[in-house]
């Protein structure tokens, strides 16, 4: 059973960064004369336990970042670049190679939009960092609360907005967002992530003459006492949202509070104030509908509405928490009428986004079709409530049968992570996004009509009053819980539900039902035959990786659960026959019994004539039996599923008379609207047919919309054959109404009957339609336009008939001239002219009258292009693009110019001319609207051949837009630029089924760690060196500054003042993210958690002085990031780099029982000193302390050594191993500290040809180092009291254990072994130290030119003979005792000093080795020390990394 979730705490912590923002307050000073926008953000986060924080900010310079008041390291990578790269496409040559590409630029801009690129280091040190992670790794399950409360930080990051044409815009006297998706990132810094939702504190502070209207309760405002005063309005918005919600708009507005409800406010422009009084009357009544609806008050407290100018828009509407920006184009004045219905359903759209959207969000983007499906279902319901039931049931109609016929790919899966997670929100853009929307609504009202309205409506309560409850950390709503309330609440069971999601919402495609009957008066039986199908093309996207499965095994699985009803309207009256089953064979042929059984009587009744008063009752029969189809059924007419349970394309075939019947006698608006659709469709026409459309067409009862059908229908059917009554009767009835019959002229408009109004408005219109048989217009339809052109009068008419104007015009447009009327063109074009000045003189409203004119003259230009010259209409509608015109003109003038370029010129030139115009055009809504008309041409486009009607420069041009700022910019319009070039190679337009090279790209999660990985790492070359290792000197032949770490020192001077880096990363690729580049002479050790010792190779070597360069980091996160892997040993090193100077790390690890020195998984923590300054500089050593396992004992002899380690000896680079064990390891909380020094190019001195000599050399600097060093290695382990308190239980066993085992010979034998193991150990350290000052001494010989009394191969083959014969010594000695390892006891000595490491400079061409020098141990120190104090083991391990240049 599928159950809701309790908490949903994990989901809080989203893969960009798993940091949670708690709260975040965002103050903001906005100058809008120098169009600047500067302030702070303060977010409260719970930091992850790597210590980085993943913000979004784009467009904005990062002043200063602090974390708890302390100033933080924090890098930004820029999202966007602007690439000028001119060879980038010279491969891109015809349309699919074009497409592919843009497939490829537009994934890669939209994966990178999802990686945080403000990245916070909010760790306080390094070493404090190093000892909270160890413990919080091993209890992080325990502590979780712990962890969180811990962690919790308040950064505070200060910062202004570089460029505000992102997100956020400046428009003359007018600031506003625009809430695109991932652009909130534009104007604050933010989680932008759909999942991050916190309460918000929100401070604007303006000139006193603007108002800042924002999202969120006003508090309060205060006027400072600057000159001149300026004013700080305080919004605090206390329910959790994501930060695409938060808006903001300020401008000089008029605000106007609703007489009904002190919640709501109305705002705009000084100049819309009456419109917005107009407009906005109904609103109060929509807001209390819904919350009467959904039993609960509004979410948000209050609500604003904001209207700005149309150009400054980007869309007509712009959601945002508890506030709407719409488009000033939506309000509208008393004397217009048209625009009433699309403004009202729009603002109560709006509002139910409110609700399902922005306070209750989608769990998963899988899950935002239902969201977007419920807040559409409420709208619905508002428009029945209100606008009436016909047209909610029109809407629903004609959306529907949108949804079948666009529903025929995986494009349109509405929970297919093909269809949604993978196309990062570009799903909702288009044509797509909105059949998606349209096939949510119906979805969820076919599971309205299952359950039942009121159980429906007990649903959407039950999951406000669920979000409403503030245990809840977050308000979202999944598929899988609704799907959980339909069972429980709506009482849909289980296996419908089973398989209805699956079907309807999980897949593509919807039912087409195709069924004729015939009657079987025998039997009194209607045969119905049904052959089923689906709109879904077979494997529509089979050619591509990512293809619906769901469409593989639609073949051969055709159906849908449920039953669908047939309706029989019969003589006796209506039945319905729920018996056609959604799922079944293709095939399938059922009866269903009539009722009506008297009929077949009374048919025979005329036929006898035996009564003399038959013939008068026949006679009033008459009219009862010219409906039935046939006299020998009882049928009037037939309908399947009447109530539109299901969302299905139906094909009925019923006799004519039937559909007449179905017109004039169905109440239902559905019934009649597929009648007349029908009737209009058949081939043949009939005088029936037409007088019944003409007699629907004057039925003043009938549905407005349904009547405007009627008359276009009337129109089709006009043709000779019919003596042309469509047209006549159209005439007819237009002037029935609105002409004078004294005069024979049109009277003076009148338009107070508003059904009346937009059916007349209609029908020039539809006249303009009738065709001839040479598809030419008839003279008596131009004749009429021309006549109501010219004697239109709107004097004494209340109402504005620019609308009215707008169709007369637009008629023109419609009418194909011939021979007998090209007469009338000069004068329908003087009119055209006529009306273009007068609206130039008083403009009409938002620009109708002149839009429609420029639509007339461009349809009349491209149908007679050949007796019209295009230039002249160019001429005359060029000077409309100018920025002095009304913004839908400019667009519409650019709209027209581009289809006589593509009538004219061809597709390759219209889309150069559409580049052009979106180059000048400013706005970003008109810069969709271009986009929107360019891709509808490329689908007009003909041709066989894709790949030759669009030359290649355009094709690239195409591609550099789509990666250009404008795109940025606008998301709508990049994606307008994808699908262009998709469907200039014959592909859909959208992103779903685009190819994908999965080898070629990085996970989103993989990316962010990278992305982590490297900023830490670019991290720790900044910090300041810990204390205990500041003490450290290593002396080095030329280097007299006593400097362990120049270079890391230059770069901790150059990255003291904030975030800049001095070094580049070389990337070859393009695009991608931007990072300051890394230092080339930077050895960058990755430290991750989960992984250590990656190392990444960072590009080649450049000049120490380079200036910051950025580059793109996708590349680095994708193709070029070389990572070393871990190597089975204790450090990991980078290679192929030039080494000049040796830096030390330290690592704290848990060693394991085998084998501390060959298990690279040993590691919990890597803390790398100065790891970004190092790189490439010289002899890298790793100094690691392991922590030792608990109750192991371990032998520390030399005889456990790696000979091929010990012995190896390579021309370039040496590891060298040095273990300082502890003498107790029984005990539980003793740690063996292990040095590790990884040297890779280490020049010394050393002889010609011998390897060997400088092998093991001494040298007092190591001892010294050691000596000094213990103190604060020893500080690296546990709680000393603790280790003190265990050292004497320890002691206290052992002594205990002697005891026990003095007379034990096995123990007697171990003993006298190590004894003996220990006297070969000094030998040997003895031999080793003679030979190394032998080869000092042979060395010093060589350079003062006295010849040596021994060569270097008998000094390697004495050396060698010696190192032999001490390894099988040892070997014997350590299989004593049973071939058990010797306890670590109180009689093992340890040593007080230390062993160093240093590294000399080779002459050129020599070789190099490693010089380590050994102290011998100390024998005099007595066993109570041992407790308390270390051996000193020495492992030499050489490893080549680079061969010397």
């Amino acid at each position: 059973m599928a159950k809701p979730k309790k908490s949903k705490n994990e989901e809080q912590k989203p893969d960009n960064s798993e940091a949670v923002v708690k709260h975040q307050k965002l103050c903001l000073s906005i100058d809008m004369e120098k169009r600047r926008i500067y302030g702070y953000t303060e977010l409260e986060i719970i930091v992850p336990e790597n210590g980085i924080v993943g913000l979004h900010a784009d467009n904005l310079a990062i002043e200063s970042v602090t974390v708890d008041g302390e100033p933080a390291h924090f890098e930004v990578f820029p999202h966007y670049l602007n690439l000028d790269n001119g060879d980038r496409w010279c491969s891109v040559s015809t349309a699919t190679s074009a497409a592919d590409a843009a497939g490829s630029v537009y994934l890669s801009s939209l994966e990178r939009e999802l990686v945080p690129n403000l990245l916070i280091m909010c760790s306080k040190s390094a070493k404090p960092d190093g000892e909270r992670q160890g413990p919080i790794e091993l209890g992080n399950e325990s502590q979780p609360s712990a962890e969180s409360t811990q962690n919790l930080k308040m950064v505070r990051i200060e910062y202004w907005v570089e460029k505000a044409e992102t997100g956020i815009h400046f428009d003359h006297n007018v600031l506003h967002t625009d809430n695109q998706i991932r652009r909130a990132r534009c104007w604050f810094p933010c989680m932008d992530d759909n999942l991050q939702h916190c309460s918000y504190d929100l401070e604007f502070t303006v000139a006193c003459n603007f108002v800042a209207v924002s999202s969120g309760t006003l508090l309060y405002q205060v006027l400072s006492k600057e000159d001149p005063p300026r004013k700080t309005y305080v919004y605090k918005l206390n329910v959790p949202v994501a930060a695409r919600w938060i808006s903001l708009a300020v401008a000089p507005f008029e605000i106007v509070p609703d007489r009904h409800n002190a919640l709501l406010s109305h705002i705009c422009l000084p100049t819309n104030l009456s419109k917005l009084q107009n407009t906005l009357g109904f609103f109060h009544s929509a807001f209390s509908y819904y919350e009467e609806y959904l039993s609960a008050s509004f979410p948000f407290g209050c609500y604003a509405q904001v209207f700005i100018a149309p150009e400054m828009a980007i869309s007509s509407l712009s959601l945002g928490a508890s506030m709407s920006i719409f488009s000033s184009q939506l309000l509208f004045d008393e004397k217009v009428i048209d625009q009433t219905i699309e403004t009202r359903i729009k603002l109560a759209y709006a509002l139910s986004r409110q609700w399902f959207g922005v306070y209750i969000t989608p769990e998963a983007p899988t899950d935002d079709w239902l969201l977007d499906g419920l807040a559409g279902f409420l709208t619905d319901s508002f428009v029945k409530r209100f606008l009436g039931n016909n047209e909610a049931r029109y809407r629903r109609y004609k959306a529907n049968c949108a949804v079948c016929g666009a529903d025929d790919s995986g494009a349109t899966a509405l929970c297919s992570s093909a269809s949604s997670k993978d196309l990062y929100g570009t799903q909702c853009f288009g044509f797509y996004g909105k059949i998606r929307s349209w096939k949510s609504v119906a979805v969820l009202q076919m599971l309205e009509k299952q359950m039942g309205p009121e159980s429906f409506r007990k649903i959407l309560q039950v999951i406000v009053v669920r979000a409403q409850d503030t245990s809840r950390p977050l308000r979202t709503l999944s598929t899988k819980e609704f799907r959980h309330f339909a069972n429980k609440v709506g009482n849909l069971e289980r296996p419908f539900l089973k398989e209805f999601f699956p079907r309807w919402v999980g897949s593509c495609g919807c039912p087409v039902l195709k069924m004729g009957f015939s009657y079987n008066k025998r039997k009194n039986m209607i045969e119905l035959a049904v052959l089923r199908g689906c709109t879904a093309r077979p494997d529509p996207t089979a050619a591509f990786s990512n293809a619906n499965p769901d469409s593989e095994k639609r073949e051969g699985d055709v159906g849908w659960p449920g039953m669908m009803s047939i309706r029989v309207h019969e003589l006796d009256g209506m039945y319905d026959h729920p018996i056609l089953p959604m799922a079944g064979d293709s095939w399938q042929l059922l009866e269903i019994q009539c009722h009506s059984k008297l009929a077949a009587k009374r048919f025979q009744k005329p036929r006898k004539g035996l009564k003399p008063d038959g013939s008068d009752d026949n006679g009033d029969s008459v009219p009862a039996l010219d409906t039935r189809s046939n006299s020998d059924s009882p049928l009037l007419w037939l309908r399947a599923d009447p109530e539109m349970e299901y969302l299905a394309e139906i094909h009925f075939n019923q006799p004519v008379q039937m559909w007449v019947n179905q017109l004039e006698k169905d109440k239902d608006v559905v019934a009649q609207a597929q009648a007349i659709a029908m009737l209009e469709a058949l081939p043949q026409q009939s005088f029936s047919i037409i007088n019944a459309l003409n007699n629907f067409l004057t039925d003043t009862k009938a549905f407005w919309r349904i009547r405007i059908e009627a008359a276009f229908a009337l129109a089709m059917t006009a043709s000779e054959e019919t003596d042309w009554a469509g047209l006549l009767h159209l005439i007819k009835f237009y002037k029935s109404r609105r002409f004078d019959p004294d005069i024979g002229l049109p009277k003076p408009n009148d338009f107070h009957d508003f059904q009346e109004y937009f059916v007349l408005e209609v029908i020039p219109l539809a006249i303009a339609t009738v065709r001839t048989a040479d598809k030419k217009s008839p003279r008596e339809a131009v004749e009429f336009i021309l006549q109501l052109l010219k004697y239109n009068d709107n004097n004494g008419n209340f109402y504005s008939d620019v609308f009215w104007l707008a169709a007369l015009v637009q008629s023109i447009g419609e009418l194909e001239f011939g021979q007998q009327t090209i007469i009338y063109l000069s004068s329908l074009l003087k009119r055209l002219d006529r009306l273009l000045h007068f609206d130039r003189l008083m403009p009409s409203y938002n620009g109708i009258l002149t839009i429609s004119c420029i639509r007339s003259l461009t349809q009349i230009a491209i149908k007679l292009s050949e007796f019209v010259p295009l230039d002249r209409v160019i001429e005359l509608i060029q000077p409309f693009r100018t920025f002095k015109a009304v913004w839908q003109v400019r667009v519409e003038a650019g709209r027209a110019l581009l289809d006589l370029e593509f009538q004219s010129a061809g597709i390759d030139a219209a889309l150069t001319l559409f580049i052009k115009y979106l180059n000048e055009e400013s706005s970003l809504r008109g810069q969709v609207k271009l986009g929107v008309h360019a891709l509808r041409l490329c689908q007009m486009r003909t041709g066989s051949d894709p790949d030759n009607d669009v030359k290649s420069d355009t094709l690239v041009a195409l591609l550099r837009l789509l990666e250009s700022p404008m795109s940025f910019n606008n998301i709508t319009l990049r994606h307008h630029f994808f699908c262009i070039l998709q469907v200039l190679a014959r592909r859909a337009p959208t992103l779903f089924g685009a190819p994908r090279d999965e080898t070629l790209r990085m996970g989103h999660a993989e990316t962010c760690s990278e992305l982590k990985n490297i900023f830490a790492a670019l991290v720790k070359q900044s910090k300041p060196p810990e204390p205990s290792l500041e003490a450290l000197d290593l002396e080095r032949d030329g280097d007299g500054d006593g400097s362990v770490f120049p270079e890391a020192s230059q770069a901790r001077d150059v990255l003291s003042n904030g975030h800049a880096l001095t070094k580049a990363i070389n990337i070859a690729e393009p695009d991608g993210l931007l990072v300051p580049e890394a230092n080339r002479e930077a050895d960058t050790h990755l430290g991750d958690n989960e992984q250590r010792n990656r190392v990444a190779e960072l590009g080649e070597k450049t000049p120490s002085n380079s200036r910051e360069q950025m580059k793109p980091v996708a590349e680095l996160l994708h193709d070029n990031l070389v990572v070393a892997e871990a190597s089975k040993e204790n450090d990991s090193v980078s290679n192929g780099l030039e080494r000049k100077k040796p830096v030390f790390r330290f690592k704290v690890k848990h060693s394991a029982a085998s084998s501390r020195a060959e298990d690279p998984d040993n590691a919990i923590l890597e803390r790398s000193q100065d790891g970004h300054a190092d790189a490439e500089r010289g002899a890298s050593s790793s100094v690691s302390v392991d922590a030792p396992q608990k109750i192991v004992a371990e032998t520390f002899s030399t005889g456990n050594q790696n000979l091929e380690d010990v012995n190896s000896s390579h021309d370039v680079g040496s590891r060298v191993t040095a273990s300082i064990g502890s003498a107790k390891l029984a005990a539980d909380d003793v740690k063996e500290l292990q040095c590790t020094a990884d040297s890779s190019k280490v020049y010394v001195v050393s002889p010609p040809g011998d390897h060997i000599s400088t092998s093991i050399v001494k040298d007092d600097h190591l001892e010294m180092m050691i000596s000094n060093k213990y103190a604060s290695l020893k500080s690296l382990t546990r709680d000393k009291k603790k280790d003190k308190k265990q050292h004497k239980e320890k002691k206290k066993r052992k002594r205990d254990e002697q005891k026990g085992h003095r007379n034990d010979p096995e123990h007697l034998e171990r003993k006298r072994l190590k004894k003996e193991k220990k006297r070969k150990e000094k030998e040997l350290s003895k031999l080793m130290s003679d030979e190394a000052k032998a080869s000092s001494s042979v060395e010093l010989q060589r350079k003062k030119g006295i010849p040596t009394g021994i060569s270097r191969d008998e000094q390697a083959s004495q050396v060698e003979h010696e190192r032999t014969n001490y390894d099988s010594e040892t070997r014997s000695g350590g299989t004593g005792g049973e071939g058990k390892a010797p306890p670590v006891g109180s009689d093992r000595k340890k040593d007080d000093a230390g062993s160093g490491a240093s590294a000399q400079p080779n002459p050129p061409g020599e070789t190099s080795g490693a010089k380590v020098v050994i102290k011998p141990l100390d024998s005099s120190v007595n066993a109570t020390q041992s407790s308390s104090s270390h051996r000193l083991k020495i492992k030499i391990k050489k490893r080549t990394l680079e061969k010397p240049s």
